[in-house]
């Protein structure tokens, strides 16, 4: 729900007719100018990719990705006065001391868990609902999970209204995962933890991949790629420095 501010060098990821938009299978009215201003976010993504190569060991994300972000309307998952912004690539506000995710860290998460047609995805802390929207353009269904009720509400009411009906979301405790639907293909955690929850990699179904930033609040943070092996043995991969904000819970 929080994401990347800064690299560890300090360098800042933060880069200062109605049409009808097809979303999720329904249209919605899409405001003048919105879409150049989402081509324009496109690539900025494009930028800090190639920015933070050295980082990530890769030139370009996947173009499904980025095409699927081209059409979404992230100014619909965020509060009113946070439209103006809404194709900024920063994280932006959106109440409860949480924010929606810089597009250039969706953009990355989602790549790296390689999410394909027929797959089932498990995604952490729900927020708005941008980064399920991504997910459900790519996988056959999402699973999401918000422990802040008030944005958990919200975001269901969001998928409903924008015709997203292969997310299925609901309002609990993301630490100990989604049990009654698992194995997952992939688990996209959008807080940070201190360690890779046991219940998540229980969840993930071998052959699977996990993207999480693992550290404290006042931590430097480290994204981190966890793949499940066939045997059931795990590898990890740390890509960027990041700042989320933490997981919550009984943990």
């Amino acid at each position: 729900m929080s994401v990347i501010k800064h690299l560890a060098s300090g360098c800042r990821w933060i880069r200062p007719i109605v049409l009808m938009l097809l979303v999720g299978g329904s249209a919605i009215a899409d405001s003048p100018g919105y879409g150049d201003l989402r081509r324009g976010m496109i690539e900025e993504i494009h930028a800090d990719v190639r920015a933070t190569v050295t980082y990530i060991e890769k030139d370009a994300l996947d173009k499904r990705v980025l095409d699927v972000m081209s059409v979404i309307p992230r100014h619909a998952f965020v509060p009113q006065d946070q439209k103006p912004h809404a194709y900024e690539n920063r994280p932006l506000p959106i109440g409860h001391g949480q924010t929606i995710s810089q597009p250039y860290i969706v953009a990355l998460m989602t790549d790296l868990i390689r999410p394909l047609p027929g797959h089932r995805s498990l995604e952490i802390g729900t927020g708005s609902g941008y980064q399920a929207a991504v997910l459900a353009g790519l996988v056959d269904t999402v699973y999401t999970i918000e422990i802040i009720e008030p944005l958990g509400k919200a975001a269901a009411t969001r998928f409903a209204a924008l015709g997203y009906p292969n997310i299925v979301s609901k309002i609990g405790d993301g630490y100990y995962g989604w049990e009654s639907q698992a194995p997952f293909d992939s688990i996209v955690v959008t807080a940070a933890s201190s360690q890779i929850p046991p219940p998540l990699i229980n969840q993930l179904k071998p052959g699977g991949r996990m993207i999480i930033p693992i550290g404290g609040r006042f931590q430097v943070q480290q994204l981190m790629l966890v793949e499940k092996q066939q045997s059931g043995a795990l590898s990890t991969r740390q890509l960027l420095p990041v700042r989320f904000v933490p997981l919550t819970g009984e943990h």
